[in-house]
C-alpha cells in the first residue's frame, strides 16, 4: 500500500471551505482513480494548517492520479490554500483499516 501526504497553510476563517472542497470536489475526484483506498484529513486547531492524507493499492496508480487528476486537486484548493502544497510519498508499513500487502517486519 502506498500513501501520499498534502500539507498545505490554510487562509484565515477557511477550515469550513476547505471541509467542503474536500468532501463536494477531492473525494468524488478520488473515488473514481483507479487503486484509491481512502482519504483522510486533519485541520490543526487553530484553522492554520491541514492535512491530507491519500491511501492507494500501489504507488503506480497513485503517480497516475498525480500526473493526471492532482493538478485539478490543486485548483480547486488554491481557493483556500496560501502557497504551494507539499508533497510527501510513504509506504505504508501498518494499518488497522487495511491489509498490508509485504508487510514489513524489522
Amino acid at each position: 500500500m502506498f500513501a501520499r501526504t498534502v500539507s498545505i497553510h490554510l487562509k484565515p476563517n477557511s477550515v469550513a471551505g476547505f471541509a467542503q472542497i474536500i468532501e463536494k470536489e477531492v473525494i468524488p475526484l478520488l473515488r473514481k482513480q483507479k487503486g484509491f483506498q481512502d482519504e483522510i484529513t486533519f485541520v490543526v486547531p487553530s484553522g492554520t494548517e491541514a492535512v491530507g492524507i491519500s491511501l492507494w493499492d500501489k504507488q503506480e496508480n497513485a503517480e497516475a492520479y498525480h500526473l493526471g487528476t492532482y493538478p485539478e486537486v490543486q485548483k480547486a484548493l488554491a481557493k483556500v490554500a496560501e502557497g504551494d502544497p507539499q508533497l510527501r510519498t510513504y509506504e505504508v508499513s501498518n494499518s488497522t483499516f487495511h491489509t498490508i500487502a509485504g508487510h514489513v517486519v524489522a
